[in-house]
């Protein structure tokens, strides 16, 4: 998405004459260092110079005959032979392609201050949305227990703004790459009171086998998640199988190339956990909780690649942390497969299987670890995950079905908490252009509460997005 339109073409002279201005200034401040870029300069500037001037004869050339052929289009179609008639013809669409090629002349890349490359990305989304139970999200993550009416509306706050950029090589030839995604989800949900926040964030340094990460994304144990347009704001699948949370972390990351079409990936990174996500300990015990812990964080993955549309991953990863509170120590472990294939070209299965204890840390829902009532502390075991079908109808349209579930074991609950929740939902999406979405999408959440019963929220959304 052009940000920044210079006027070199539009305003050749003036942008030439200050151009030359500030070249001779400094020229005349450090001759012997300047000579060469000042020839640089100078150089580029005729080039550009002759290219505005070959467009703009060309522009006016195409503009004079299609005067002419309007003028006089009898004459134009009776006595000018075949190949005359075409061409005049075709006069409208050569211009709008020159023109185009002016403006695209006229255009510069976005760049940082250090002269880097920079590249818009995102989406405008618009959603509107009705739930059988309030849930303050456009979709709701669980059931809630209380009874009250439908409710709905419109939201742009799950509108996506980023950067991706890309900066010199270091040593050994590797290549620097950064990238920085936004969004509006931040606030009580207002229309007035959207507030800006990072959701994904990072530096990556790329050799030929190895890459080194520094930011902030999933964990490494859940790197796929389902296509949705719903549910933007927090993963698809949040609190049905989906380990979602975007935490700080380091990351390094080593390719074996097995042969033409095949690669195995070794990962390993060091995450910061949420401690508190989704469950907040006694007033008693909040001074010796500890939010942020460590987790150690592994996965390898093996990628056969069949043609340049068609590949086959399979993935496996571990999680291991410490959470403290009450001076006690209470372990997460969470063991992980993900998968993606898509053997024909117009069907995709995709998903993520996960075991564990204490994974609240990770993005699950409900509650870690138990506080029994004699200050004791347990971990709250957990199994769960998701699987998506998607089948690629036309290149306009997709059908995606996908459902999810975690199963928290009821023994380590304390009254009122979450035993299991399933989700499942079905959406397609229509490209009206190749970066304009319309999307419908239809689904379920079923929570089981331990003590309180099944509930389950529908929900329906319509998602109108602009890619960028």
């Amino acid at each position: 998405m052009p940000i920044y339109r210079p006027t070199l073409l539009k305003r050749p002279a003036a942008a030439l004459f200050s151009c030359a201005v500030f070249a001779a200034a400094a020229a005349a401040q450090s001759p012997a260092e300047n000579t060469p870029a000042l020839n640089q300069i100078l150089q580029r500037l005729d080039r550009l110079e002759q290219q505005n001037r070959q467009l703009l004869d060309e522009v006016r050339d195409l503009r004079r005959e299609l005067a002419a052929s309007r003028e006089h289009p009898a004459t134009a179609s009776a006595d000018a032979p075949p190949a005359a008639n075409a061409q005049a013809a075709g006069i409208p669409e050569r211009l709008d392609v020159e023109e185009r090629r002016i403006e695209e002349q006229a255009q510069t890349k976005v760049e940082s201050s250090q002269h880097m490359p920079v590249r818009i990305t995102g989406m405008a989304l618009f959603n509107a949305f009705l739930n059988s139970r309030p849930s303050g999200l456009v979709v709701p993550v669980v059931a809630p227990t209380n009874q009250t009416a439908s409710t709905g509306g419109a939201t742009l706050r799950q509108t996506i703004l980023g950067l991706d950029f890309r900066g010199p090589e270091i040593f050994d030839g590797g290549k620097i790459h950064g990238f920085l995604n936004m969004d509006f989800f931040g606030g009580s949900g207002e229309p007035y009171d959207s507030l800006f926040r990072i959701r994904t964030a990072g530096l990556e340094v790329n050799w030929e086998n190895t890459s080194v990460m520094f930011g902030q994304d999933k964990p490494l144990i859940s790197p796929r998640e389902p296509n949705s347009l719903a549910q933007v704001g927090v993963s698809p699948l949040t609190g049905a199988g989906n380990l979602w949370l975007w935490q700080p972390q380091a990351r390094v990351e080593q390719r074996f190339h097995l042969d033409d079409h095949t690669t195995f990936r070794a990962q390993a990174g060091l995450f910061a956990t949420r401690e508190g996500y989704g469950y907040v300990p006694p007033t008693s015990y909040s001074v010796d909780f500890q939010n942020v812990r460590p987790a150690l964080q592994g996965r390898f993955s093996l990628v056969h690649t069949l043609d340049d549309e068609r590949r086959l991953e399979f993935g496996s990863g571990f999680d291991a942390s410490n959470s403290h509170i009450n001076g006690m120590s209470v372990g997460a472990r969470a063991f992980a497969l993900d998968w993606f294939a898509n053997p024909w070209r117009k069907l995709e299965f995709s998903g993520t299987f996960f075991r564990g204890s204490n994974l609240a840390n990770l993005g699950a829902v409900g509650q870690g670890f138990t506080i029994l009532k004699y200050g004791d502390v347990i971990p709250v075991h957990a199994t769960g995950g998701w699987a998506q079908l998607s089948f690629v109808a036309t290149p306009r349209l997709t059908f995606n079905l996908f459902s999810g579930e975690q199963d928290n074991r009821a023994r380590d609950l304390a009254y009122a908490g979450l035993i299991r929740n399933l989700a499942y939902a079905g959406n397609l999406m229509y490209r009206l252009a190749p970066n304009v979405i319309l999307s419908l999408e239809t689904g379920q959440v079923r929570s089981n509460w331990l003590g309180e019963g099944n509930r389950l929220s529908n929900y329906h959304d319509l998602g109108f997005a602009y890619l960028f």
